[in-house]
């Protein structure tokens, strides 16, 4: 049975990421996101399973440091953990369905460093100014907040060059239909090959 691709999306905060994939997922099927481990505690509203799988800090420790590693790439965020279990991708690939990964730039990096059977594709604004506009038109960001996402994005923007496929989201309309027609060229050519496989995580 052919296995499922596993497409990596990053994205500074503010480019409209969210709403593309949610777009593309409802037109493609055979489309899912991955649930990642975390060690914080849930948000009024979370569900586990759902929204994460929810785990303290000593099962967290003890997947990150198997050998060969039980999470495929993570993360510390402000004292809490956060990973992508390999479990959880290959789980949904063996199902024949494609995983999506919605993680930053140094957390595709290390996907990278584990397997070369990955799909990267990085979502950009028009610009820094634009991207600017649309933070402060969210209306919910403090001068300092919007400060520290313009920098951040400045610094991911550095790494596109890292990404098989880059979607520059102007109009919303176009970008939806670029991500839609990379998946399933992507689909294409691994139906092209032996029928695809599910990836073999290194250390």
């Amino acid at each position: 049975m052919a296995s499922g691709l596993l497409l990596v999306l990053s994205a500074p905060s503010g480019c409209g990421k969210t709403t593309i994939v949610k777009r593309v997922m409802r037109d493609l099927s055979g489309l899912v996101f991955s649930v990642s481990h975390t060690t914080r505690q849930p948000r009024s509203g979370e569900v586990d399973g759902v929204h994460y799988h929810f785990v303290d800090k000593t099962v967290f420790a003890t997947m990150r440091d198997r050998q060969p590693p039980g999470f495929l790439e993570w993360a510390e965020v402000h004292g809490n953990m956060y990973g992508t279990s390999v479990d959880e991708v290959v789980k949904h690939q063996q199902a024949g369905c494609d995983v999506i990964l919605d993680i930053d730039v140094q957390g595709a990096a290390q996907v990278r460093q584990r397997t070369n059977s990955v799909t990267t594709i990085f979502i950009a604004p028009p610009s820094l100014a634009e991207l600017e506009r649309r933070l402060r038109g969210r209306g919910t960001e403090s001068e300092a907040t919007i400060a520290v996402r313009l920098n951040n994005a400045r610094k991911e923007l550095a790494c596109v060059g890292g990404y098989d496929y880059l979607i520059v989201n102007d109009r919303l309309e176009e970008a939806v239909e670029s991500l839609r027609s990379i998946i399933i060229a992507e689909r294409c050519r691994q139906r092209r090959g032996l029928g695809g496989q599910t990836a073999h995580w290194g250390a």
